[in-house]
């Protein structure tokens, strides 16, 4: 990963307070990242930062598009993508980011790079399972649904298998109805 300087944020010259940061974020980030999963991105990225005397805490806020394939059929479509996470800064003797919530940073830090948290909120806001919107409501026509279609498994079960029974538990049924 290149060192994204854009996504900087200087906070020892920063008053007390709520500040906002606003990115465009698109194919170039992701590049930066060695991320290949979209075809191609149009994402706004918010940052709400709020200084504070001991602590500093980041609410981060993505939403847009993300071109990405079709798990069913790999057809590309746009998939819109909505997130938000926060993260607490507080200071301490050496570098800790082993919790999600909560990262530390040395006495002697003056800014922070917000780049791999919005990659991470970017990345885990996609569905698992991406399904094009025409596949879900059944409009779609692609070569991978035929053919989905011919080798889904069909019932064979005939009427007659269905009204017959054996025999031998007919005489048990007449002794419930026998009352």
């Amino acid at each position: 990963m290149k060192d994204l300087k854009e996504f900087n944020i200087p906070f020892i010259g920063l008053k007390e307070g709520s500040h906002l940061f606003e990115y465009q974020i698109d194919n170039k980030f992701f590049e930066d990242f060695q991320f290949e999963d979209f075809n191609e991105a149009n994402l706004k990225a918010d940052v709400d930062f709020v200084k504070k005397n001991t602590l500093m805490e980041f609410s981060f806020t993505i939403n847009g598009t993300v071109n990405v394939p079709c798990d069913t059929t790999n057809e590309p479509y746009n998939q819109e993508i909505d997130g938000s996470m926060k993260l607490v800064v507080k200071f301490g003797p050496e570098f800790n980011d082993e919790h999600d919530e909560i990262l530390i940073l040395p006495h002697e830090a003056y800014q922070i790079n917000v780049a791999q948290y919005l990659y991470e909120l970017i990345v885990l806001s996609v569905p698992t399972k991406r399904v094009h919107p025409d596949v879900l409501n059944g409009s779609m026509e692609s070569e991978a649904l035929k053919r989905l279609d011919e080798l889904r498994i069909k019932e064979n079960k005939t009427v007659e298998e269905e009204i017959s029974t054996d025999p031998r538990w007919d005489k048990l049924k007449d002794l419930l109805t026998d009352k």
